[in-house]
């Protein structure tokens, strides 16, 4: 008889298995047995798909007699109960030169990239790009479009993309360094600026941001449609409510729409408190606020503080530095007093990515009007800018985002506000013995009610971004770094730092080790120099925040917590 995919919902893990009714439910009962731990005697399972039994499964329900065929796979069920058994035998030994280099690539640590010659700009961006599955499943699906393949810019663009996915998979399947000639002789095809020698023909060293965004920009340009975009989200393409314009896979995963406001300084602005309209000349002028929208596919943290002398700011944090960038003042035409005017800039995020990218203002350009030689010197700004592996934006955004994230950030504090306080009352029972005393209940109708409540859907909030968790809070948990090291800015050395788990939180409640005298987890890490790849720890990556000649963070790499 044939076998039919089944889903198996388990606490937090889903269990895939092939089920054959004719083995009847003992047989079921064994494989689940084999995957779990979970003893049979000990198991509840409940339907999930419509058309299959009711209640509790009985031993002597009859499997073959149930119309299987009927139910669009995977055929899915509740499992209650507690794994006091060993969940897979002894293994046997198998040695890693014995095995082929794709499987030999799994078991080690991940793979570096050949330097060629200062590229280290590009090899520390690519390492961290590596590890966003929405943009290798997006260009995985990438075509060259007919009209774009037909001029010369667009094959090389076309060849830029294939030698970045090329190099990744490269990555994936070779368990030493491999060298990325294919990507960097695309990248200076497609960006000259990036193929400039110095003296004796050495190539230079170029901007990690620089080549980022440019990376960006031509994926952005090619990776349009729906192939991308559905292979990027799971094979779901977005409803046109959560993309909010973006019409490309780097826009959709990357892409925030920020709301700017202007608003004229030297004008009055409307008013709705009726004792200050009363006070209110009516013949005086008002200017009324202007507001746009665009995208950018970054924030930028302002580490230097302020523009000018006058409105300098000490900036010791990420979120101080972001914040002071998002505001400011310019000059611009007023029509209600027909001359320039000073106005106040401000912006708020109107919609959330699932990548989150930060840049540090470490560099900027510095006039040098009494020197002979040049107009100007790049400079780098060594400051301490501290950040934590978990960012909170809600204080960016505008009040239509944030009315949505509070839904879930209420519900959450409501729900750590129940569970201290059953912990202080002493009802803090361990979660194995809660599922154990479910298991003793007999009655049928109990424990079907219990599978509906835990089947049960709260109704869906509104979406703030594309491909987000539903409930999102608004908390972005770091997962790669690219950082500088050196005090000359056309110089110096790039090193990626990759999260050792590329994968989002899945909700384990394994206990996880604690940095010192913190609440921040302290997970694997791994640092890419190049070649040479080593382990380190969260607390070595909160360390790279500047103030010396240590690596300092320049490019952070956030995703949506779950």
């Amino acid at each position: 008889m044939a076998a039919y995919k089944t889903l198996v919902k388990w606490g937090k893990e889903s269990i895939e298995i092939e089920m054959d009714p004719s083995q009847g439910v003992d047989g079921l009962k064994q494989t689940l047995q084999a995957r779990t731990g979970v003893p049979k005697d000990r198991m509840k399972i409940m339907p999930k798909s419509k058309g299959l039994w009711k209640g509790v499964l009985k031993d002597t329900q009859d499997l073959t007699a149930l119309n299987l065929t009927g139910i669009s796979p995977p055929i899915q069920m509740l499992m209650m109960g507690s794994a006091t058994l060993p969940v897979e035998p002894v293994k046997k030994t198998v040695f890693l030169e014995d095995l082929p280099p794709e499987e030999a690539a799994k078991m080690v640590e991940p793979s570096g990239l050949v330097n060629l010659g200062n590229t280290c700009y590009l090899n520390s961006v690519t390492q961290c790009l590596r590890v966003i599955p929405q943009l290798r499943d997006g260009l995985k699906s990438y075509t060259p479009s007919s009209s774009n393949g037909a001029s010369q810019q667009g094959q090389m663009h076309a060849l830029l993309l294939k030698s970045l996915l090329s190099t990744m998979d490269s990555l994936d399947k070779s368990p030493n360094a491999i060298s990325p000639n294919n990507l960097v002789m695309s990248t200076k095809m497609s960006f000259p600026q990036m193929a400039q020698t110095g003296p004796g023909g050495a190539p230079m060293q170029q901007d990690a941001e620089e080549f980022y965004s440019s990376i960006m920009g031509v994926c952005a340009g090619e990776m349009r449609g729906d192939p991308t975009l559905r292979a990027a989200f799971g094979g779901e393409k977005p409803s046109g409510e959560h993309l909010d314009g973006a019409d490309n896979v780097i826009d959709a995963v990357f892409g925030l729409k920020m709301e700017e406001t202007l608003t004229c300084d030297e004008l009055t602005t409307t008013t709705t408190d009726k004792d200050d309209a009363m006070d209110t000349d009516a013949n005086a002028l008002v200017e009324p606020a202007v507001v746009s929208y665009d995208l950018h596919r970054k924030l930028v943290c302002n580490i230097q503080g302020g523009s000018d002398a006058s409105s300098q700011v000490n900036i010791t944090h990420i979120g101080e530095g972001i914040q002071l960038s998002l505001t400011g003042k310019l000059e611009k035409y007023s029509d209600a007093l027909g001359r320039n005017a000073q106005w106040t800039r401000s912006q708020k995020i109107a919609r959330l990515p699932p990548c989150l990218v930060v840049q540090f203002g470490r560099f900027y350009w510095k006039a040098t009007p009494d020197s002979q030689d040049h107009a100007g010197v790049k400079c780098k700004v060594m400051k301490p800018v501290g950040f934590q592996s978990v960012f909170d934006v809600y204080e960016f955004c505008n009040d239509k985002v944030r009315k949505v994230l509070k839904v879930a950030r209420d519900k959450a504090l409501a729900e750590e506000e129940d569970r201290v306080a059953k912990k202080l009352r002493g009802e803090d029972v361990e979660d194995d013995k809660k599922e154990d005393a479910k298991m003793e209940e007999d009655d049928e109708e109990a424990a079907a009610l219990q599978a509906a409540l835990a089947m049960s859907v709260e109704p869906e909030q509104a979406p703030v971004g594309p491909g987000l968790p539903h409930e999102f809070q608004g908390l972005y948990e770091l997962f790669a770094v690219v950082t500088h090291k050196g005090r000359d800015a056309d110089g110096g050395h790039y090193m990626g730092w990759v999260k050792a788990d590329n994968t989002a939180s899945n909700g384990s409640d394994k206990k996880r080790e604690k940095i010192a005298d913190s609440e921040e987890d302290n997970d694997d890490w791994f640092v890419f120099d190049d070649d040479e790849v080593s382990p380190c720890k969260t607390e070595d990556i909160l360390k790279l925040k500047g103030g010396g000649d240590w690596h300092m963070s320049y490019l952070n790499f956030y995703r949506a917590k779950k």
